[in-house]
């Protein structure tokens, strides 16, 4: 059979060893191919570092939203529509969201001799999902005379920033969910009073969240006003720093604090330029195979006179071309696998470098970098068996 004599027939088809298109395809491969693997590797760790500096609670990140405020609108109404609402909720990066609700009525509260100031309050209640501590305390029925108050984790920070300079205690949150509140409710419609009971703080909303029940009676009964302005929403996301999910908020003329999302810029510009680079290997390893493609047909010329006679003697185009392409499976072979060594070690020198959590990566490389690999290794061999076929066929 003549499948089995490949080997003997070997010297027939003339190959220049040192020939340069060869060895510079060589080197050009190795480049491409380390190029992308590395890109590859790159982009997974940016992912994963960026979501470690900005971790998420329950799987999702929380934005707060509300209109841009510029001279121009100033003075109209900002506030959001039912149709602001429904783009907001079936935008393709935004999961839910939840408006805030405000207090129509003046509430003030003061905290009598412990701490011997008052103040106007803006209340406001949240889909209870939204809120990131939420005792089973947190709730409230008409004629109740406690009411149950979530406080923002900033808000006391402040206070304990100012209250040395007004003669003021600093607080723990132990101490200031002990304090008895005097909330007094006021509108054009009658004054109720309450005894307000800090139950928990936040560090996802910064406002005095109150339960929704307690805030639609006193609008109702207080104020008469049954209308419901919406000034912000929290949305819900996957990932608050995605590129796509800011410049779709920017569009829309929507505020955010840029704090919460401060990573999206910084991922969009690393993700861009991992991108390009990973693009940019792909064109060199595109160019190394078109310089194989120029050796292999230089090779076929020069044996033109001998694999006629092979193919005469009865072998078939397929099967030449396959046992040359096999001949070339080990130098990809080797060429990828160095490249993914240089790449595993790219990634222990980036594990190392002052700015990056240790923890939040792994000691091995992605296993998308060894499909790619293993997906370039199938496509390199592919590529050279149907172009020998091809140039095979030329000679029938």
């Amino acid at each position: 059979m003549p499948e089995l004599n490949y080997k003997k027939i070997q010297p027939l088809i003339v190959s220049e060893k040192n020939y340069f298109s060869k060895w510079f395809g060589y080197a050009g491969l190795w480049i491409g191919v380390l190029i992308l693997l590395a890109s590859v590797q790159i982009f997974f760790n940016i992912q994963k570092i960026l979501h470690e500096d900005n971790p998420r609670k329950n799987g999702f990140d929380y934005i707060s939203i509300s209109k841009t405020i510029t001279n121009e609108n100033m003075g109209k109404d900002n506030s959001f529509t039912l149709s602001d609402l429904s783009e907001l909720k079936s935008a393709p990066d935004i999961n839910n969201i939840s408006p805030l609700l405000s207090n129509k009525f003046r509430a003030e509260a003061s905290a009598g001799s412990v701490m011997p100031f008052s103040t106007d309050l803006f209340l406001e209640s949240i889909n209870r999902s939204f809120i990131d501590s939420v005792p089973a305390s947190f709730a409230w029925e008409p004629g109740q005379a406690t009411v149950p108050l979530i406080f923002s984790s900033d808000f006391l920070e402040i206070y304990n920033v100012f209250a040395p300079a007004q003669g003021l205690p600093q607080l723990s949150e132990k101490t200031m969910s002990s304090v008895n509140i005097i909330l007094q409710c006021s509108g054009p419609l009658g004054t109720q009073n309450y005894r307000g009971n800090i139950v928990a703080f936040s560090d996802r909303i910064n406002s005095i969240l109150v339960p929704g029940n307690f805030l639609s009676w006193n609008n109702l009964h207080l104020t008469g006003d049954t209308s419901t302005r919406i000034e912000r929403v929290y949305i819900q996301t996957k990932d608050a720093n995605n590129p796509q999910l800011i410049s779709f908020l920017d569009q829309h003329g929507y505020h955010l604090n840029k704090d919460k999302v401060k990573f999206s810029r910084v991922k969009g510009i690393l993700q861009n330029i991992v991108a390009a680079l990973g693009i940019f290997g792909v064109v060199v390893i595109a160019l190394a195979l078109m310089l194989f493609s120029f050796y292999l047909q230089l090779m076929i010329a020069r044996s033109r006179d001998n694999l006629r006679l092979l193919l005469t003697l009865g072998y078939s185009p397929a099967w030449l071309a396959g046992s040359v392409a096999k001949t070339w499976l080990p130098v990809y072979f080797i060429i990828i696998v160095s490249a993914v060594i240089i790449t595993q070690l790219f990634h222990f020198l980036f594990r190392e470098l002052p700015f990056v959590n240790k923890d939040a990566l792994s000691i091995f490389l992605h296993w998308s970098v060894f499909a790619v690999a293993i997906l370039l290794l199938m496509v390199a061999t592919y590529f050279n068996a149907a172009l020998v076929k091809k140039e095979l066929n030329k000679l029938i």
